[in-house]
């Protein structure tokens, strides 16, 4: 009976702790501005069962692929035992789903198989990324909190999945013994390996090293999914909405800004009616995460962390101070450190003088892009981190008349001549008449 109350009172708390997170942080998504995604619906959820659910864009590269793949099938299959091990600790039951019989232990033996695979998976991510020191995890935005984080999480797999071997092992053993609670159920092919090292040891000590394990599992799983909100595996929860919302138009398409459409579209069509509000004043770009779209917040915080985007960025690669990945992580850091300042403040922010543009990016970054798409492309869950260099580049050029010489050289020839060429238009032909 305590213990049933007791996992009655951790359910109750972790779950709880969990919704005032996800409030928090949905809170922090929509202080950006609109952004329409309501459309082409049949699209976006093709969209997201091909790349979330179908990881369609992580085939590229082939060994991380396969080991991603096999990490995400675990922990989603393996989730059908956990459910089970929630209901033997709600009702004190021991392996409740039982009764299916035969498929039940075709199943527990194909949980133990994925477990084997996560822990495979987890331990190859570890040697990639502390021992092969892959390229990518190597920059310097990941020095610190996000490098321990992913290796904090990779561990804490390997750990669980060791426990509910280690769980099933003396469960195994305590059934060949005939304990009236731990009826023969199930089949073992991987904890069935180490079994053996249980099988002088008394029932007490069998039942605290299952009971052990099974409570390690429980709080493990609590605790992480807690965890999720603080790191870059949010991406488990976050990347079926963020694939959802993809921006659908061709790649490389700008949007256009409505305050500057209602000036320039009445001198080529005078019925055309304005848009904005003209008493209401209008950012041109970003310069904070105010300025930016909830979609571009959900990106941020959707962000794996992976380097796909920087690894293959040719600014980043020929050495230019540009990394895509830090783009994103900057703007879910400045996200996290307006979401705290309003916590302070009693749900208002409370300016603190600071930006994402300057305190977080600077100017030397974003200049440093030449907009080729390739980090849009090669994102396994269709962030966007272009958009956020664009506005930020909008911002300096429309409000700050900031720009390098050779753009600013552009605009002015652009202005008088009506091309970025610093020849009048008469005198655009002139080549041709010489030959």
């Amino acid at each position: 009976m305590i213990s049933i109350l007791a996992f009655l009172l951790l359910a109750i708390a972790g779950t709880a702790w969990f919704v005032v997170n996800m409030r928090k942080v949905r809170r922090n998504i929509l202080l950006g501005k609109e952004a329409d995604r309501s459309d082409r619906k049949s699209e976006r959820i093709q969209t997201l069962i091909r790349v979330a659910l179908g990881q369609s864009k992580m085939v590229t590269r082939p060994v991380s692929a396969t080991m991603h793949i096999l990490v995400y099938a675990g922990f989603v299959l393996i989730n059908i035992e956990v459910m089970e091990m929630f209901i033997d600790g709600a009702f004190g039951t021991h392996r409740a789903l039982s009764f299916m019989g035969s498929f039940y232990n075709f199943l527990i033996a194909f949980f133990e198989v994925l477990a084997f695979g996560v822990t495979l998976g987890c331990a190859v991510f570890l040697i990639r990324r502390n021992i092969v020191k892959v390229k990518r995890f190597l920059n310097k935005e990941l020095d610190g909190w996000p490098r321990t984080d992913a290796n904090l999480i990779l561990c804490s797999e390997i750990i669980l999945m060791s426990a509910l071997f280690i769980m099933n092992a003396a469960d195994q053993t305590l059934q060949q013994h005939g304990d009236a609670h731990y009826h023969a159920a199930g089949s073992f092919p991987i904890s069935q390996l180490i079994a053996p090292l249980f099988s002088g040891m008394s029932d007490g000590s069998l039942i605290f090293i299952e009971r052990f394990c099974w409570w390690l599992h429980i709080v493990g799983i609590f605790g992480f999914l807690n965890y999720l909100p603080y790191s870059k595996h949010f991406h488990i929860l976050l990347a079926f909405p963020n694939t959802y919302y993809s921006n659908l138009e061709l790649k490389g398409k700008f949007t256009n800004l409505d305050a500057v459409t209602d000036v320039v579209k009445p001198n080529f069509d005078p019925s055309y009616q304005p848009i904005t509000d003209p008493n209401s004043p209008q950012r041109f770009g970003a310069k904070d995460v105010f300025d930016l779209s909830w979609k571009q917040l959900l990106d941020a915080y959707s962000c794996t962390e992976c380097g796909r985007c920087t690894s293959s960025c040719p600014q980043n690669i020929t050495g230019k101070k540009l990394s895509p990945r830090k783009i994103m992580m900057d703007t879910r850091d400045r996200l996290e450190e307006v979401g705290k300042n309003m916590d302070a403040n009693g749900g208002t922010f409370k300016d603190d003088g600071k930006s994402l543009l300057g305190d977080y990016i600077s100017t030397e970054e974003i200049w440093a892009c030449n907009t080729c798409n390739a980090c849009v492309q090669e994102c396994p869950i269709n962030i966007d981190p272009l958009g956020i260099i664009i506005d930020l580049r909008r911002y300096l050029v429309m409000e700050q008349s900031s720009a390098p010489n050779e753009l600013n050289t552009m605009f002015t020839n652009m202005e008088n001549n009506g091309a970025p060429w610093q020849f009048s238009p008469s005198d655009r032909l002139n080549w041709a008449k010489e030959n």
